[in-house]
């Protein structure tokens, strides 16, 4: 069994290490479906693993790492393809096939949950660093971020800390909250790469409200390049408003999003 599948297996709770085994052929998920980033040795983490989801390009100008909402579960497991319905997830193939490489940065396997305390803290944003120094040096491209609802504490705190390692973030559906690590509450104007906002207009989570948005969008004072964007589009909104199959996980209106952001992110521009 390749090495990385056995981090993988052995630092995920025995559940979900046993689903692993059991619907996923394992060498599509050493090689070109989920892996293991290993999160131990001076950390104290033992055998926990920050699991990705990894899909190439050939022709991939740059490098999109995907920061999901919530708490950022896999979901099930189906031939080596994770399950879970957040936004960026269910979107995963619709970056690639507009020429990115995707690598989707999940929950690691020794915690429970991904509140707004931890993405915006110090051991957080180490994954994430792992998680850039992976993909810099798995494909050699340019390499962004790209969060939706909690995401967008993560992706705005990483891009803080590691500044010209990335080439650029896009915030969708963002937590406009003012609660510890909160979007709004993080230094934002340090952050010089190309910034992109994308929000939905009847977006009707209370964390993530619409003209805050555009009003948060005002903080990246210092990017290169910052555009805020509001789409309006989709249909068959359903259950809490703040989970990914309603307007705040822009339903109905994945592919129109995406491209809005792909053409962005190979253009930046006001």
């Amino acid at each position: 069994m390749p090495l990385l599948l056995l981090h993988l297996l052995r630092g995920l709770r025995r559940p979900l290490a046993l689903l692993l085994l059991a619907t996923s052929p394992l060498l599509a998920l050493a090689q070109s479906g989920m892996r293991g980033l290993p999160l131990g040795g001076n950390e104290g983490r033992g055998d926990a693993v920050l699991p990705l989801y990894v899909a190439s390009h050939p022709q991939a100008q740059a490098t999109v790492i995907l920061l999901p909402g919530g708490d950022a579960g896999i979901g099930r497991i189906t031939d080596g393809e994770p399950g879970s319905g957040n936004f960026l997830v269910r979107s995963r193939e619709m970056f690639r096939e507009a020429g990115f490489n995707v690598v989707i940065a999940f929950r690691a396997s020794d915690l429970t949950e991904l509140n707004y305390r931890y993405r915006a803290g110090s051991i957080h944003r180490g994954e994430l660093e792992k998680v850039v120094d992976f993909a810099a040096r798995e494909f050699g491209k340019p390499v962004w971020l790209v969060g939706t609802s909690l995401g967008t504490v993560s992706g705005a705190a990483a891009a803080i800390a590691l500044g010209p390692r990335v080439a650029g973030l896009v915030l969708t559906a963002s937590i406009t909250h003012r609660v510890h690590g909160g979007v709004q509450n993080q230094d934002i104007g340090r952050i010089r790469v190309p910034v992109l906002v994308v929000h939905h207009l009847r977006d009707a989570c209370w964390a993530c409200v619409p003209d805050e948005a555009r009003r948060m969008a005002i903080g990246f004072r210092s990017a290169s390049v910052s555009k805020f964007v509001m789409v309006e589009g989709g249909s068959n909104p359903q259950g809490d408003p703040c989970q990914a199959r309603h307007w705040h996980g822009f339903i109905g209106y994945e592919k129109e999003t995406v491209k809005l952001i792909t053409d962005w992110m190979l253009k930046p521009q006001a």
